[in-house]
């Protein structure tokens, strides 16, 4: 990996070219997230945004034909997904995946366990998932429950805010954690992540809508189009684009038959 600048940002993603099955979706994406900082990434359906959240975690599926990702001064394009999850990424799905038959309180042990590359005693387990439970308002029984086995949305998405808080990642990316909540929901959802806000701790939150950033204020937006950032700027920008619309983000197109 190559050794950066001590005063490196925590993410830096630098001319980020990706393509999935000849497709190039990113294309030449440009971003910075420091430690104590929260950034937004808005951007209508195809403009890139999971594609960007899926490499930064080193899904094998896209294809990255040039740039670098640079997390901690670090390139770490050459890792694996549990390497990076080891350096202090984290991914909160779109869609969480079910698993009938293991109930939360050992999932989330062996995700520490894995995270730390050690074991974890029972009682500091226990104590470190009791905290965060408090924290967040999540009743203990909670944990007696399988992985996501007939969960609402919003159950879903807080047992995600529990995993970041356990695991306790120095970057964490969510992926339309808002996505299809109600409003009571949402704001269970906002509230985990104010929560979770922390100097040593960036975020990088990936959404649709404006809602979510009535209860999150992000120190700043950015306008995915077509693959790359359009524009940014501060939590000003997201009431634009509720009131705008993305249209006038997108690159101009010539008229048909043009010089």
């Amino acid at each position: 990996m190559t050794k950066q600048s001590p005063n490196a940002p925590l993410l830096a993603v630098e001319d980020l070219h990706v393509s999935v099955e000849g497709k190039e979706i990113l294309k030449g994406l440009d971003l910075v997230v420091n430690t104590n900082e929260v950034h937004a990434i808005m951007g209508p359906n195809g403009s890139g945004k999971s594609t960007l959240s899926f490499c930064l975690m080193g899904h094998p599926k896209y294809a990255i034909t040039a740039g670098r990702i640079l997390f901690k001064g670090e390139d770490i394009l050459n890792l694996p997904p549990d390497k990076r999850a080891k350096q202090g990424l984290f991914l909160a799905f779109q869609y969480p995946t079910a698993i009938p038959g293991v109930t939360i309180m050992n999932f989330l042990r062996a995700a520490l366990r894995g995270v730390r590359g050690a074991d974890v005693s029972v009682k500091e387990f226990r104590q470190t998932v009791k905290t965060q439970l408090k924290a967040l308002g999540i009743p203990e029984t909670f944990m007696n429950r399988y992985v996501n086995d007939g969960f609402s949305g919003g159950e879903k998405k807080r047992l995600e805010i529990l995993q970041m808080a356990v695991l306790a990642p120095s970057l964490a990316v969510l992926d339309e954690t808002d996505s299809g909540l109600d409003i009571d929901a949402l704001k269970t959802v906002a509230d985990g992540i104010n929560a979770l806000r922390s100097p040593e701790r960036g975020m990088l939150v990936i959404t649709h809508y404006q809602r979510l950033l009535n209860y999150v204020k992000p120190d700043q937006v950015h306008v995915m189009v077509d693959g790359r950032v359009a524009r940014s700027g501060g939590p000003e920008l997201a009431l634009e684009l509720e009131s705008k619309g993305y249209q006038g983000f997108r690159p101009a197109v010539a008229p048909v038959g043009a010089a």
